[in-house]
């Protein structure tokens, strides 16, 4: 019953919060928890792909410290693996490269796995992390009110949201096509409270799993997501994790069963991590449920029956099974009949049914006065009235949240198009109204049979 997003008010932290997120920094190969033989092997592939390479440089590509390199790199010039290439004056101006025999190490390593980049953490390390950051709930009503302060969510429905959220049980989203679903799905997310610290890669077994996406793992203050080279080492914080908000990972209808598995990205040899484990101390939204490309019933079984184990389990291709922790917040949205697509039992598993239908007047006037000045139209009142009482109205067509920006877009593409400035008018929501519907939703003097008014936004 909404259509704007806006930014959480919770969603900015303080310094102090953002350290205690960061595990402590590792300055020894074993406060790593990875093998020596690991270290070796990043180290010797990075310098066989960019050839002779400053000390400083390779902490910043593994992110590893100074120390551990320094006690990994002591065995590979005791092996002639390695060897220094050039000391400067500092202890830590120091250049290294590998020998014949390291660079012939190095290539079969680079055939076996060429993925190069950030060192892993383990397994065990991840749980214990995703444990310690387990979503917490909203404190109380004030945060949900201040996240949907623009007046667009009703309060029978804000208060239904804010019980489910509280409770951290599955929500169901029901409701007409259009009807603001999907982006009340996403805002819940701006209800998470906290930071989180996600790292760039796990290692399983001989295997790396890459679990960091910048596009879904923003930093704390901004949109953008935090480079490696500004994680603060200074403070202590291990590299190897990233600062975040908590994320919100979205499934449309184009996922299959095979997507909720690890997938081998051959290119940079490492696997990619699954939607579930990106979602981890956040919210997962599954949208438009009931058009994927497995079964709705299937769908939540398996997500409700690992929410509830909080684990997943998860196979490589070569057969490997893992289990892997499974804390988020869980979210469904569909435009089909609940009833559909799940049976009695497969309902009862979803801790709160909610139904989005369409704005009241009040709230579809705000959102429209909303939408125009967010695309500098000139709104006038007289015309929004000729849209509730003869285009709406005439046709049948019920007050849903996704019309108004779609007819605010259209107004101000036929504007540019002529060349004049984008206003609110009669004229302008005819065309715009004409333009949106194919052979539905016509003007109030069309003949148009009443099973022909469901919407098809073009």
């Amino acid at each position: 019953m909404l259509a704007l997003e806006s930014p959480s008010p919770y969603a900015q932290q303080c310094d102090a919060e953002q350290d205690a997120a960061l595990p402590p920094q590792p300055k020894s190969v074993r406060d790593t928890g990875l093998t020596q033989q690991l270290i070796v092997e990043l180290l010797a592939k990075a310098m066989y792909l960019g050839g002779k390479t400053h000390l400083p440089v390779l902490t910043t590509r593994l992110h590893l410290s100074i120390n551990v390199l320094r006690e990994v790199f002591d065995f590979m010039v005791a092996e002639q693996v390695a060897e220094v290439a050039w000391r400067g004056e500092s202890d830590i101006d120091v250049q290294y490269q590998l020998t014949n025999a390291g660079k012939q190490r190095a290539s079969a390593w680079l055939e076996r796995c060429p993925y190069v980049g950030p060192a892993p953490v383990t397994l065990d390390a991840y749980r214990a992390m995703v444990e310690r950051q387990a979503v917490q709930a909203p404190h109380c009503a004030d945060e949900l009110a201040a996240e949907f302060a623009d007046g667009l969510l009703d309060p029978a429905l804000q208060r239904m949201l804010g019980a489910a959220m509280y409770s951290g049980r599955s929500i169901l989203l029901y409701g007409p096509s259009g009807s603001g679903k999907s982006t009340l799905a996403r805002r819940l997310g701006g209800l998470l409270p906290g930071v989180i610290a996600v790292p760039h890669a796990l290692v399983v077994g001989q295997d790396i799993v890459q679990v960091y996406d910048a596009a879904l793992h923003c930093a704390p203050q901004g949109p953008a997501p935090r480079q490696p080279r500004q994680l603060p080492q200074q403070r202590g914080g291990d590299p190897r994790w990233v600062l975040c908000r908590r994320p919100v990972v979205v499934l449309d209808g184009e996922l299959d069963s095979a997507m909720l598995d690890p997938q081998l990205d051959h290119h940079s040899g490492c696997y990619r991590a699954p939607p579930q484990l990106k979602a981890n101390n956040g919210l997962l939204i599954v949208d438009d449920l009931g058009r994927q490309r497995m079964p709705a019933a299937e769908l939540l079984n398996r997500f409700a029956l690992a929410r509830e184990l909080e684990r997943s389990q998860l196979s490589l291709a070569g057969g490997c099974h893992f289990n892997a922790p499974c804390r988020m917040r869980l979210v469904f949205a569909t435009s089909l009949a609940p009833e559909s697509l799940f049976d009695a039992a497969a309902l009862r598993r979803v801790g709160y049914k909610v139904a989005v239908g369409a704005l009241s007047v009040a709230n579809y006037r705000t959102l429209l006065r909303q939408q125009c000045l967010s695309a500098g139209v000139a709104y006038d009142d007289a015309a929004l009235r000729y849209l509730l009482d003869e285009l709406h109205a005439g046709s049948g067509l019920p007050l849903l949240a996704c019309y108004p920006r779609e007819i605010v877009g259209r107004i101000v593409d036929f504007a540019g198009f002529m060349g004049e400035p984008a206003r609110l008018s009669v004229a302008a929501l005819d065309q715009a109204w004409t333009s949106m519907f194919a052979g539905c939703g016509a003007l109030p003097d069309g003949d148009v049979e009443a099973d022909l008014l469901e919407p098809r936004i073009a």
